[in-house]
Order: C-alpha cells, then sequence, then structure tokens
C-alpha cells in the first residue's frame, strides 16, 4: 500500500468515545489499535502537549498511513499488536496508564488493498494477514490444515453452517490444485454454502478465515486479562467489537466487579446520521469501563 496519501478509513463511535471515556489533559493513554489514526488524534488533542498516546499497530504500513495525520500531535507510534501492551509499557517506564482504548476492526484501508486478500469483492492474494510482516498466510492454512481444523475453524470463528461441507469440498481441490486466490477461494466456497438473503455465501468463511490468521480472539482475550494491570484506578477502558465473538468477551471481562464498574451497561452502537454517512459503523459495538479496586 503506498503511504503519500491521507487514509480513508473514518473512525467510528468518534464523539461517544471520547465523551464516555473523558481523557484528561496531562494523561497518558493508549490506542491500542491506530488504524488511520482518527481515533488516536482525537484523544490526543484531548490530553494536550503535557500529556501522552502510545499508538500500536501490528501494521506498519498503516502506522506510516497515520503518521502525517498525527503529526506535531504528543503520540508515539509503535510497530506492536495490542496483545504486547505490557512489553510496550515497560521498555518504556511506565508501570500504569490512564486509559486504553482499541477499536477492533480493521481498516478500510487494508480492505481496499487487493493485496491483503480481506475481502472476496475484488481478487487477490490469498493472505489475510494483518501484520503482512509475520505468520502464516490464509493460503498456508487452508492447504494445510486438516479437513476437522478446517471444519472447526469455520464453526467457532465464522458461525458457518454448512462449515463440514465447505471443508470437505476444499480438501478435495486442493488435492490437484492448491489455493492461492481470494476469488478461486470463494467462488469454492459459494458453491457449498445457499445464499441466504443480500449476504454473500463467502462471507461468513472468509470472517472465520481471517479470525484465525491473526489470532484475533486470542489476542483479545491476552489484552482483556492484561487490561486490569495497567489501567490505573479510576482510569478508563474503552473497546469498541464487530462480532458478536469480540463482544461477548469484551461484556464478561467487564462484568467482573472487583475490577471494573461499567460505564456502558449495555454497548453504544452509531446513529442513523452516523450509519448513513459511515456504513461501516452499523456493526460497531462500543463498551467502556473504568478501573476500581485498590491497585
Amino acid at each position: 500500500m503506498s503511504t503519500d496519501r491521507a487514509p480513508v478509513h473514518v473512525s467510528v463511535l468518534p464523539a461517544e468515545t471520547l465523551t464516555l471515556l473523558d481523557p484528561q489533559a496531562g494523561q497518558t493513554w493508549i490506542d491500542c489499535t491506530v488504524g488511520g489514526g482518527g481515533h488516536t488524534r482525537l484523544l490526543a488533542e484531548r490530553i494536550g502537549p503535557t500529556g501522552r498516546v502510545i499508538g500500536l499497530d501490528q501494521d506498519p504500513t498503516m502506522l506510516e498511513l497515520a503518521r502525517s495525520r498525527l503529526a506535531g500531535l504528543p503520540v508515539e507510534l509503535v510497530h506492536a499488536n495490542f496483545d504486547q501492551l505490557g512489553e510496550v509499557l515497560t521498555a518504556r517506564g511506565l508501570d500504569r496508564v490512564d486509559g486504553v482504548l482499541a477499536d477492533l476492526g480493521f481498516s478500510s484501508d487494508q480492505l481496499g488493498e487487493k493485496a491483503r486478500g480481506l475481502s472476496f469483492r475484488e481478487d487477490g492474494p490469498l493472505d489475510m494477514r494483518l501484520d503482512p510482516t509475520a505468520g502464516a498466510t490464509a493460503a498456508d492454512m487452508v492447504n494445510t490444515m486438516s479437513e476437522a481444523g478446517l471444519a472447526d475453524t469455520f464453526w467457532e470463528f465464522g458461525e458457518e453452517r454448512h462449515s463440514r461441507r465447505v471443508a470437505k469440498r476444499i480438501v478435495e481441490r486442493r488435492a490437484h490444485q492448491p489455493f492461492t486466490t481470494t476469488a478461486d477461494f470463494a467462488n469454492v466456497v459459494r458453491s457449498c454454502v445457499p445464499r441466504s438473503g443480500s449476504i454473500d455465501p463467502a462471507t461468513r468463511v472468509f470472517q472465520a478465515l481471517r479470525i484465525a490468521v491473526n489470532d484475533e480472539l486470542g489476542a483479545l482475550d491476552r489484552l482483556l486479562a492484561m487490561l486490569p494491570r495497567v489501567v490505573k484506578v479510576g482510569g478508563a477502558a474503552g473497546i469498541i467489537s464487530f462480532h458478536s465473538l469480540e463482544d461477548r468477551r469484551v461484556k464478561q471481562a467487564f462484568r467482573e466487579p472487583t475490577v471494573w464498574q461499567q460505564v456502558t451497561k449495555k454497548p453504544v452502537e452509531a446513529g442513523d446520521e452516523e450509519t448513513a454517512r459511515n456504513p461501516r459503523a452499523r456493526s460497531a459495538k462500543l463498551r467502556v469501563a473504568r478501573r476500581v479496586g485498590n491497585r
């Protein structure tokens, strides 16, 4: 992806996020998912020149894309996944911070880059890695994983009812022609899954594969377990999720009364005006909690 342009991604729930997190001048905050830098900029403008925002992203290209948007603000950008938050803070001599924000959706800039292979709408390499510098690709996974493993992945991470049929067909096809492109893979999936309404039959399998390739739920579990150790008492944590597998985990973690006071009893969702302007916001759910306890 070229970085000589501004990000096209539009951050979801910007006003609600800022109001509920309530960052103050001089504080130190973590944006776990910089993306195009929209939320990072909002935090940095609120905490002012005496504050500090450390912005993480597992995709170095996104960090470069956001850099110009954040120029002149008290922001340090770090190439790291959010489950490395503890290590990032330790390396900077920090024990705890005033707040943490994580937007778990991937960026429109990433989705629009064919080489990522995140979308089945345009043909591209079957990659799907959010960090293109590390890990196995989606092609590696679908061409080597067992039939049972594929079926379990599609069911667990995509809730695909036809997971076993899809897995069987993948294994049959790859025996004589390995998968290399998103269009080819999507067409094979479509041949196994009946269409239901306007949703493309490949949607759930693509979601499941992307989650598995990037260990998204594992990373979220590690972040949620880490938050009580890194957020100061009185500090806040906010997480924006985009599907039920993520939201259930966040909801459960923030229900621990000895650690968190829930600021949002129910997830905050975008209103009609925002969804009309930014359709991606339709599935966004924001949960915020404030750290309680003695430590």
